[in-house]
C-alpha cells in the first residue's frame, strides 16, 4: 500500500496546478465526431496539441486540470487542513 500523501506533497501538487494554464480544460477530439481535424486540449490560453497520446490519455490530461484541485481540497478538508 502506498504511503499517505504528505502535506508537502499536497503543496507541491497545488503549486503545479496554480502554475498551469487556467482551467477549465476540455478535450476536443475530432475523431470522436468523425470529422477531419485535430485532437487537442482547449484551455483558457493556448490550446495544447499532443503527439502520440490516445484519446483516453488526452481526456485524462484535460480532466486532471479540474479534478486535481478538487481532490487536493477534499484531502485538506478531510484532514482538517482547510484554511
Amino acid at each position: 500500500m502506498p504511503e499517505p500523501i504528505s502535506a508537502e506533497q499536497l503543496d507541491e501538487m497545488e503549486h503545479r496546478c496554480a502554475a498551469a494554464t487556467p482551467g477549465p480544460w476540455k478535450s476536443i477530439a475530432e475523431a470522436r465526431r468523425e470529422t477531419v481535424g485535430s485532437d487537442f486540449i482547449m484551455t483558457a490560453g493556448e490550446d495544447i496539441y499532443l503527439s502520440g497520446a490516445t484519446l483516453a490519455d488526452q481526456d485524462f490530461m484535460a480532466s486532471a486540470r479540474q479534478d486535481i484541485p478538487l481532490l487536493i481540497a477534499e484531502i485538506r478538508a478531510l484532514r482538517g487542513l482547510q484554511p
